[in-house]
């Protein structure tokens, strides 16, 4: 599916990562640089090339933190807009096209199994602390 999502967001101008970089600022404008890099899970360089590329092409700016000089908050700009709801559409399209022939139950449940999937990986878990500890 990213592989499908990133050839059809390249037609609109923008990479796979740059669109989850987009939609996590548009969920949490104003993240600093480290903050963004951790819920895209790359290292801070990565994602300072990625902001340099969107402030490049005009879709976000840096602003100073005003609670740390040495930081920079990340904003959108009035030109990602379009941008983002074209993706979204494109997003939705294929989340549709994936969905095809499940009813809302089975959606439901999908989703619910997932969540359960992710809170798994994202978790730590207790014997992995043991095992840190160890």
């Amino acid at each position: 599916m990213r592989r499908r999502f990133d050839e059809r967001a390249r037609k609109s101008g923008a990479t796979g990562p740059q669109w989850r970089t987009l939609k996590l600022l548009e969920r949490h404008e104003g993240l600093n640089q480290g903050q963004l890099a951790e819920l895209l899970e790359v290292e801070p360089i990565t994602s300072s090339r990625m902001i340099d590329r969107l402030e490049e092409a005009g879709l976000v700016e840096r602003r100073p933190d005003p609670a740390d000089r040495r930081a920079w908050r990340i904003h959108l700009t009035e030109k990602s807009r379009p941008v983002l709801a074209e993706l979204h559409d494109i997003a939705n399209e294929m989340i549709e096209a994936a969905l095809h022939g499940l009813d809302a139950a089975q959606r439901d449940a999908l989703v619910a199994s997932l969540n359960v999937i992710r809170s798994n990986m994202t978790e730590t878990r207790p014997e992995t602390k043991e095992a840190a500890n160890g």
